[in-house]
Parts: C-alpha cells; structure tokens; sequence
C-alpha cells in the first residue's frame, strides 16, 4: 500500500495515535465492518503484525538481487528505454528497491495469508487506514484468491495492470468505508473524498525524495492502482451495488480502458490485438530472435504522450485507443535491439493524430533524430538507437525502431510471426 495518505482528517476524526498492540485489538472489528459493507463471510482470522522498515527493505532487496540477474529484467529494462518511458540511465533495479521501500506502508502476502504494517508509517489514522486497506485484500482473498486472479499473463500485462487496479482500487475504497462506518457515517466513500483522493499525484515532496524524482511513468504505475481503482470501484459499486464487489473477480475488466472508463467495462468492449510488424524482410527474418511482446493500453500511452506533449493533448489522443501490441527483438549475431509496434484507434482522425504526436515523442526521447522520408503516411530516419519508420494506414499506426543498415522493404509482411505471440507488457 503506498504512504500517501493524506486525507486522514476527513473521516478518521475520532482516532487517536495507538501502539501496536492497541492497532491490531481492532482486526476483529474492523474484518466485521468489511463484511457487513461486501456481504462476504469471515472464514478465518488473519495474523497480523509490524514488521520494521530495515527488516522490509533486506526482504525487498534480496528479493530484487536474484531478479535482477533474471533476463527478463533486463530485456524490461530495454524495452522501457526503447520506448521513453525512462532515460538511457535508468537502474530498473535499484530504482525499484528504492521506491518499494520509500513508499510502502502496510502489504499483504496472500501466499502466507498474513498481513504486515511496517513501524515507520506513522501511528493513528494512518495505521488504521493501512490495516483496513490490508484487511481487505485478506478478506477478498478469502472469497476469490489473489495469486490466482494476478496469474493470468505476464505481470506487466495491461490486463494484469487493469487486474492490480480492481485489487488496489477496492481495498482502498473499501479502506474509506470502514472510515466512514467506523465514524457513524454509511459504509461507502463520500463523493468528495473520492474526488480528492483519485487526484492525489502520490507521494512526493521531501519526504519521498526517489518518489518525486522518478520517470512519470514509473510514478504513475505506483498510484494507477490505487487512484483510478477507486474511482473504478466506486463507479461499480454506485451501479452495482454490492454485487459490485464480486463481479470486478468474476468478471475482471480486460485493460487499463475500462478501469479509466468504467462504462467500457460494464459494456464489455473487448480491444483490438494488432499484431506487431517484424523488423526485416521475410527473407531477413531469421537473423533476429524475440526477446518479449506485449501489449500497451490506454494507461501507457497516456503516460507516454502526457511525458512529451501537453497534458491535456496527451491523454485526449490516448482515449481513442483501441488496441496495440510490441515485440522487442534481439539481432542474433550484433546483439542489437529492435522494438515494433502496432496500435489501433477508434478513427482514422485518431490514429492520425497520434501518428503525428509520436513524432514529438521520438524528438523528445532521442537527443538526434535526422529525417530522411517525411510522406503523409509514413516518416522514416535516424535516432540514438538507429533506424525508425513510423507508417499510419486508416486507423492503424506502426512502428519500427532500433535498426541497423539497410532500411527494410515497403512490402513487409505486417502479420509475420516470428515466435509464439504472447500478450505480455
């Protein structure tokens, strides 16, 4: 759970600063005010206890060390900077230790089906708030089990991320309900506590100093979860009432666009899954091998646009998105890396559009770029990480980048598989 709770005052009005044995006399009553607003039975009691901060970050960095020698981080890494969602430099690793340990206040480990809250978050309200937050990621978990719902793809995937967002989203929500019931008021969130609440940046300032001077996206992908999952759950619960607490499990919605748009999710749109261009011609395409694919959603390309382009222009451009998928490959012998890309929008006037802003975000992430083909429908040229073409056909924009001598064929296949695709991200 992230340490950016800052709206305390508004509903834990009566809560006084507590020790840790005082804290945790409340699970009892608390597990039973979640209940009584999701209308799940309590079938087990859930340990709980304060685990210090030094303590957490030994288990975060260990954990952290064996991934890091992992591929995978690496080529998530690469794939990140290929795109510009952070600059040359950037440690995945470190970084993500840093701001784990930063920002945490309270987690729940749904594979020892216990709960921690860390000693540094401060006590009172907010170590209330952190162990009613907690408390419903148990209580959920006893009804529709966490692990197995994040196990569907990859745990980069958009529709993991839309996934993370329904786990987030609802505890913290319901979090604010028990708040609320516990201060006399109904077991929901007040609509002006929503409203502030999912138009918190995060946690920044001097005392989150990695916080506030990480990449947008990386800062972003802390707060979705949190932010635009409650404002999902609260519209699901507005339309659904209780059953609204299930059918999120039941049914999870399908990408990052329906949890920023919970009508798309209660209308079941389903997205479009282009398939990425190769890199070569069909007859060069046995010199590169596949390092990953995935999926991209609403919520990274408007990250990616809002990073380089006007706020306001980025995320209307990216609310069109219909679809879009990535392959990083990896030149067998040079060992460079290429990255493309296929996205689709709801119009030709959309897809334009982006077409047009992806071209300020390659000046923006690259320190040079040379252009040596400027047509309507297609740019091509050089950046920092060699060759690019960007084409744009009817609603579809592609794009290749990362290439090495000669410029590949118009007549390139685009529905060229290489390997198996996966929808990873």
């Amino acid at each position: 759970m992230l340490a950016r709770l800052v709206l305390l005052a508004f509903l834990a009005v009566n809560v006084f600063a507590q020790s840790p044995a005082s804290l945790f006399k409340q699970v009892d009553e608390m597990v039973a005010a979640l209940s009584d607003i999701t209308g799940w039975q309590v079938r087990k009691k859930v340990p709980s206890q304060m685990l210090s901060t030094e303590r957490f970050r030994q288990i975060v960095e260990t954990s952290m060390k064996k991934a890091s020698h992992d591929k995978e981080i690496h080529i998530e890494e690469v794939t990140l900077k290929m795109f510009g969602f952070v600059p040359q430099d950037f440690d995945l690793a470190k970084e993500a230790v840093d701001l784990v340990s930063e920002q945490a206040a309270a987690f729940y480990d749904y594979n020892q089906k216990r709960l921690f809250v860390l000693d540094s978050t401060p006590e009172g309200s907010e170590q209330q708030l952190a162990l009613a937050h907690e408390l419903a990621h148990a209580l959920a978990d006893q009804h529709h089990p966490l692990g197995k719902y994040l196990s569907h793809g990859n745990p980069d995937d958009d529709a993991v991320t839309a996934r993370q967002a329904v786990m987030e989203g609802q505890a913290s929500w319901l979090a604010w309900a028990y708040m609320s019931k516990h201060n006399g008021g109904k077991g929901e969130v007040p609509a002006d506590i929503v409203d502030r609440l999912t138009n918190e940046a995060g946690a920044d300032g001097d005392d989150f100093p990695v916080y506030s001077k990480a990449p947008l996206y990386i800062r972003e992908s802390l707060v979705f979860p949190y932010n635009q999952g409650l404002k999902f759950q609260d519209t699901i619960y507005r339309k659904l009432g209780q059953r609204g607490f299930d059918e999120v499990f039941v049914r999870p919605p399908l990408d990052t666009q329906q949890i920023l748009h919970p009508d798309l999710y209660l209308s079941n749109l389903k997205p479009a899954e282009p398939d990425p261009p190769p890199p070569a011609t069909v007859k060069d395409a046995h010199q590169f091998s596949v390092l990953t694919d995935g999926v991209l959603g609403e919520f990274d390309f408007s990250a990616l646009l809002r990073q380089y382009v006007d706020e306001r222009e980025g995320t209307e451009a990216a609310s069109h998105w219909r679809g879009a998928s990535y392959r990083l490959y990896e030149h067998k012998t040079e060992k460079y890396s290429v990255l493309t890309c296929s996205s689709e929008w709801d119009s030709a006037e959309a897809a334009r559009k982006y077409f047009e802003l992806y071209q300020r975000v390659m000046r923006g992430k690259w320190k040079k770029m040379s252009v040596t083909v400027h047509a309507p429908d297609e740019i091509s040229g050089n950046g920092d990480s060699g060759r690019f073409v960007l084409r744009i056909s009817g609603t579809s924009v592609q794009s290749i980048e990362g290439l090495h001598g000669s410029e590949p064929d118009r007549g390139v296949v685009p529905g060229l598989v290489l390997a198996p695709r996966r929808l990873l991200h």
